[in-house]
């Protein structure tokens, strides 16, 4: 593999990654937080991600897997390998249960109210809840690096996706923290850390499956990529999209997404 390559993708990695303190920054101004905004982005993270994974990922990882067993059997295999990413996110999701609460996330930066007194209760919440999104921005984060590694316009575009996702990640980790401890510092870089989990699970799952990256295990982790994403739309994005803001808001959000993604892939095709 071309070393520019893995710069490259490491380097979108680590910027979607780090988005999480964006959200902090977010929380944190709380004067010029738009949750209707936010909503929009939401859903708008939510349409790329689906899209790019059913139009664009999904069938490279096909490609890729009928060359090696045949038309029919190739297929068979991408849909397996699809849905077992989904199992596997799925169970990561049962096992680490995710701490956001967009209800008390959105009034305290619309007014700074809702959390007023710092306890130790509150400290524990943000630090569950950064361990929490740490351990699921690991398989984000394979999957960032491994569509940058597959195609440069591909990454970029999934790596915008996860770092808009991200951003409400950040802002579940530093908000708790702050009003607990009442530093700035301390919540922004136990949210700034969480992120760091994206660019570490890429290069762990890069340097485990380095040896064996035939256009099989491309084709299997790439289906289960795109099962990964379809289930972080589906049951983070969208559902926290609307807990910002309105329906139609994350509704606009997500068609935009995909008619934005759509025309990336027609232009630079």
């Amino acid at each position: 593999m071309n070393t520019d390559n893995l710069i490259f993708a490491l380097g979108l990695t680590i910027f979607a990654g780090l988005s999480t303190g964006v959200g902090s920054l977010m929380a944190f101004f709380s004067k010029k937080f738009n949750p209707k905004f936010l909503a929009g982005a939401l859903g708008f993270s939510a349409g790329v991600m689906i899209y790019v994974s059913l139009v664009e990922i999904f069938v490279k990882a096909k490609d890729s897997l009928v060359i090696s067993f045949g038309s029919k059997p190739g297929y068979w295999f991408t849909v397996i390998s699809f849905f077992a990413g989904i199992a596997v996110i799925a169970i990561i999701d049962r096992l680490i249960p995710s701490f956001e609460n967009p209800h008390e996330i959105k009034n305290i930066a619309k007014n700074n109210s809702g959390i007023k007194n710092g306890n130790h209760k509150l400290l524990r919440m943000g630090i569950f809840s950064a361990i929490a999104i740490a351990i699921h921005n690991f398989p984000e984060g394979l999957a960032t690096f491994l569509g940058a590694l597959a195609d440069p316009t591909l990454g970029i575009s999934i790596a915008v996706a996860v770092a808009i996702h991200n951003i409400p990640e950040g802002v579940a980790v530093s908000v708790p923290v702050y009003y607990a401890t009442k530093s700035r510092k301390k919540a922004f870089w136990l949210s700034f850390l969480s992120g760091l989990a994206e660019p570490v699970g890429a290069l762990l799952g890069f340097l485990i499956l380095k040896n064996i990256f035939t256009d099989i295990a491309f084709g299997v982790i790439f289906a289960g990529v795109a099962g990964i994403m379809v289930y972080i739309s589906l049951d983070e994005l969208l559902p926290t999209a609307e807990e910002y803001g309105e329906h139609h808001i994350a509704i606009g959000g997500l068609i935009a997404g995909m008619l934005i993604m759509a025309l990336s892939l027609l232009f630079f095709a």
